[in-house]
């Protein structure tokens, strides 16, 4: 389940990521000679056109084979100007775009639909409290449901937990609704010491209270608001994830949490065992984690592509194949030792 689960998910992902290279790529007139999702061995091909599309044996990556890709590829002269390397600076950096961009899509489209399909939500009930915290001595009890904070209206538990979190030491007036009965009671939240997504150590706000039972589906009907809202998610993960590995670069992330393909493995098995909804919202957050890996400015990734057109830009001439050449090895050599150290992540994670 959890092998069949990893390989469509990121085959999905990568046939995403590959279409965007490739509809670029026939927009621009650049020959298109392979598109293939997977490496190594073919199980299956079809030739189309002049494109063979083929699916490999190992579902790790993908690629599209276009005519004359490097500047030292001999290149006929009748094809000339459908070779990739021969293309205007601008198409050519729009097709190595596309794919990452592709992948933010897919992304923007999956959270689209779950708004519009509907989440269940968890309302700011009581379900229990804890002994001696500010909530029991206020008067709060088992079974009351919060309705506002401060005048501000308050209805799902993850907003309500949220404004208590940012406002710790601070007396909050509660509206509560109780057996029909409207009470307002104030709190004031102790200042305990917690640690954020990233494990660092935050102060915040708790009054000692637990999650409900009662929840209700949300559904955003209105195709545009669930974009809107969509665009907003994709952003919000984005930068969740940018921060991720600027704080491993600054060892508040520990180097050991970093994944590799047994986790994803885990991951999707868990998440397709909870669920459609939970394994489309991993697919979501595998494929923008797919496309910032590929804007990193890396040789032989996306975005060392990127890079290189970038500096064609300013110096008004390619950079040199041979310079290409050094830094697309010592790219490649980076790539290969994270893919080992994630994958030693995941065998000592196992054993752990």
């Amino acid at each position: 389940m959890g092998i069949l689960s990893a390989i469509l998910l990121l085959g999905v992902l990568i046939f995403i990521h590959e279409l965007g290279h490739f509809l670029f790529a026939k927009k621009s007139g650049v020959l298109v000679e392979k598109f293939s999702i997977g490496f190594g061995p073919k199980l299956y091909s079809k030739t189309v056109g002049e494109t063979e599309y083929a699916l490999s044996a190992i579902p790790l990556g993908g690629f599209v084979k276009m005519y004359g890709e490097s500047l030292d590829a001999e290149v006929d002269e009748s094809l000339k100007n459908r070779s990739f390397a021969h293309k205007p600076l601008k198409d050519r950096f729009a097709i190595v775009l596309a794919g990452p961009v592709f992948n933010f899509i897919l992304a923007i489209f999956i959270y689209t639909l779950i708004f519009m399909v509907g989440t269940p939500r968890f309302l700011a009930s009581v379900g229990g409290l804890i002994d001696g915290a500010p909530a029991q001595a206020a008067g709060i009890m088992d079974g009351d449901v919060i309705t506002a904070l401060n005048g501000n209206e308050m209805k799902y538990w993850d907003e309500m937990s949220l404004y208590i979190s940012e406002n710790p030491g601070e007396r909050l007036s509660f509206r509560i609704e109780r057996a029909g009965q409207i009470l307002n009671i104030d709190v004031v939240p102790e200042i305990v010491v917690d640690k954020n997504v990233f494990g660092e150590e935050i102060k915040v706000g708790r009054i000692g209270i637990k999650r409900g039972d009662m929840t209700e589906t949300v559904r955003v009907l209105n195709p545009f608001k669930a974009l809107s809202q969509g665009v907003e998610q994709t952003y919000k993960v984005s930068e969740l994830m940018v921060m991720g590995v600027v704080k491993i670069f600054q060892k508040v992330v520990p180097a050991d949490s970093l994944g590799g393909p047994i986790m994803i493995v885990k991951m999707a098995k868990d998440s397709a065992e909870t669920g459609i909804i939970s394994f489309l919202s991993f697919m979501a957050i595998i494929s923008i984690n797919l496309g910032i890996l590929n804007l990193l400015p890396i040789p032989v990734l996306d975005g060392g592509h990127l890079m290189f057109f970038t500096m064609e830009a300013i110096i008004r001439r390619p950079v040199s194949i041979k310079i290409r050449e050094y830094a697309n090895m010592a790219g490649l050599s980076l790539l290969l030792f994270v893919m080992f150290f994630a994958f030693y992540n995941d065998i000592m994670r196992f054993f752990k």
